[in-house]
Order: structure tokens, then C-alpha cells, then sequence
């Protein structure tokens, strides 16, 4: 009896390592993180958090809402958006209402899903 609890907790150990490691490299392959260029006035950026919010600016308004994920798929959901006026900037990240996350690029898509333009990940 006592072998066979020890095997039995070596390997719900083993699984628990397991699980643990997969959730780490699958990390990776998430959308958590920021996109763009954060720091740089006048660039598109978004940042998403483990949370499911998200935050960011369209190069003159700052944006942010809270955002789903359904494998490469993001869902982002009702957008809020300040409402100034740029000179000169496009401001097309404002118009986005879901992405499509392929390795280090997000493309944005609109509410037909038409792509509008993309962000490369800034952290990684």
C-alpha cells in the first residue's frame, strides 16, 4: 500500500510539473504582452493584459477594453476610445474589433473582418 501511494504522488508530481510547463511555453503563443511601439508618440500600440484587459493608443487617442482569446483569435470586444483630433495621424486601430495572432505579428481586423493593419510584438 505504501508503494503504491508514493507512485500514485510521484505522479500527480509529474503531471503537476507537466501542466506547469506547458502553461509556461504556451505563453509564447499568447497575445499577453504589448504591441507596437509603446513609448513612441504618434505609433500604434496596444498592451494586453493576463486579466483580459487591454490598453493602448491609435497614435492619438488612447484606446482600451477588455479582450477574449479563442486560440489565434482575439475577441477585443467593445473598444472605448477618446475622442481627439490629430493632424496627420491615422488613427485605424480605433476601428479594430478583433485580431488574429501568427508568432510576433497581430493583425487587426474590423467588423467585417477586413484587415485593417498590424502590430509586431514589442516584447518579445
Amino acid at each position: 500500500m505504501n508503494r503504491s501511494l508514493r507512485v500514485l504522488a510521484l505522479s500527480a508530481a509529474a503531471l503537476t510539473g507537466l501542466l506547469a510547463f506547458s502553461a509556461c511555453s504556451s505563453g509564447d503563443a499568447s497575445v499577453v504582452g504589448a504591441w507596437g511601439a509603446p513609448d513612441t508618440r504618434g505609433e500604434p500600440s496596444l498592451v494586453f493584459e493576463q486579466d483580459g484587459s487591454y490598453s493602448g493608443n491609435d497614435g492619438c487617442n488612447n484606446v482600451g477594453g477588455r479582450w477574449s482569446e479563442d486560440g489565434d483569435s482575439i475577441d477585443l470586444g467593445n473598444m472605448h476610445s477618446t475622442l481627439m483630433y490629430c493632424e496627420g495621424v491615422d488613427t485605424w486601430l480605433g476601428l479594430a474589433r478583433s485580431a488574429e495572432l501568427s508568432g510576433d505579428t497581430l493583425t487587426l481586423l474590423d467588423e467585417d473582418g477586413g484587415e485593417i493593419g498590424t502590430l509586431q510584438r514589442a516584447d518579445g
